[in-house]
C-alpha cells in the first residue's frame, strides 16, 4: 500500500515561500539564560499582568535601540551593503489555525524601542485571541495563499525587497516555544537577530557562593553573519540577559498594584 501524497495546505504557502528568502542568509547560533525572578515577581503583583512573550518583546526593543549595528539588514547586491534602521520592529511569530491547518503567522510590532509593556500586550492579545481571517495584519497571507505557488514566491519576494522589508519582517524577530517544555531551539526569522524564548523551568543556580533554586528562562539568539560578528552578537545577548534579569521599570498602569 503507497503512503497518500497530499499538496501542501494552501495556508502553509507563506512558510515555503519566507523559507526560499530565508536561505541565502549565514546564521549562527548563541544561547543563554536569564534569571526571571524579578519578571515573575511583576507579574505577580501587577494588577495587570503581561505575559513573559510581552517582557521578551519590550525588552528587546530597548535592547536593539542599544546596539544599532544588530538593528539592520543585509541588502546584497554588487556592492554589498547594510541597511540600519532607526526604530526597532519586533517580528512576533503565533501559533495559529487556518483552515483546519496549524500554521505559524507573524506580526510586526512597529516601534517596540518605545511601547509600553502594557500597550505591546493588548496588540498582542488581539494578535492570539482573533479569528487571523479577521485580522487586516494578514492581508498579505491571504493574498499569498490565492496564489499560485511561483507567483507567490515572486510576490513575497517583491514585499520583502529592502525598501519595504521591515514592514513584512520586522527589524528583529522574535518566536517562542515555551507553551510546552522546550528549553531553547534555535530559528532564522529573517532578521539579522532572531530571538528565541523557551520555557521557564526553576534550576539551581549560584547567589552570593550558595547553590538557590531560581526559576530560569533559556534564551537563544540566531544573527546572521553577514550583518554582524559574533562579539556584537554576544553583546546582545548578555544585554538582554540583564535586562530581563532586572526588576521591570513601572510604567503608568503599574500605579494600581
Amino acid at each position: 500500500m503507497r503512503p497518500p501524497v497530499l499538496p501542501v495546505p494552501r495556508a502553509r504557502r507563506h512558510t515555503l515561500h519566507f523559507l526560499h528568502h530565508a536561505r541565502t542568509a549565514a546564521p549562527v547560533h548563541l544561547d543563554a539564560e536569564a534569571d526571571a525572578t524579578a519578571l515573575l515577581a511583576h507579574r505577580a503583583a501587577a494588577a495587570r499582568p503581561v505575559s513573559v512573550v510581552t517582557h521578551v518583546v519590550h525588552a528587546v526593543g530597548r535592547v536593539l535601540a542599544r546596539h544599532p549595528d544588530a538593528n539592520a539588514t543585509y541588502a546584497g547586491g554588487p556592492r554589498p551593503r547594510l541597511v540600519r534602521y532607526p526604530w526597532v520592529d519586533v517580528k512576533l511569530t503565533l501559533d495559529r489555525v487556518v483552515d483546519d491547518t496549524r500554521v505559524v503567522l507573524s506580526s510586526v510590532l512597529t516601534d517596540a524601542d518605545r511601547a509600553s509593556r502594557s500597550f505591546l500586550q493588548a496588540r498582542i492579545t488581539r494578535l492570539a485571541t482573533t479569528d487571523p481571517e479577521d485580522l487586516p495584519e494578514f492581508d498579505g497571507v491571504r493574498a499569498l495563499r490565492r496564489l499560485p505557488h511561483p507567483a507567490g514566491r515572486l510576490a513575497f519576494a517583491a514585499a520583502s525587497r529592502t525598501t519595504r522589508r521591515h514592514r513584512h519582517l520586522g527589524t528583529v524577530a522574535v518566536t517562542s516555544l515555551g507553551h510546552r517544555r522546550v528549553l531553547r531551539f534555535f530559528s532564522h526569522g529573517g532578521t539579522a537577530v532572531t530571538v528565541g524564548v523557551g520555557r521557564i523551568t526553576d534550576r539551581p543556580v549560584v547567589r552570593d557562593g550558595a547553590v538557590a533554586i531560581a526559576p530560569v528562562l533559556p534564551l537563544s539568539l540566531t544573527f546572521d553573519h553577514r550583518v554582524l560578528d559574533g562579539a556584537e552578537a554576544a553583546d546582545v545577548l548578555d544585554d538582554l540577559v540583564e535586562t530581563l534579569g532586572r526588576a521591570p521599570t513601572p510604567e503608568p498602569t503599574d500605579a494600581a498594584r
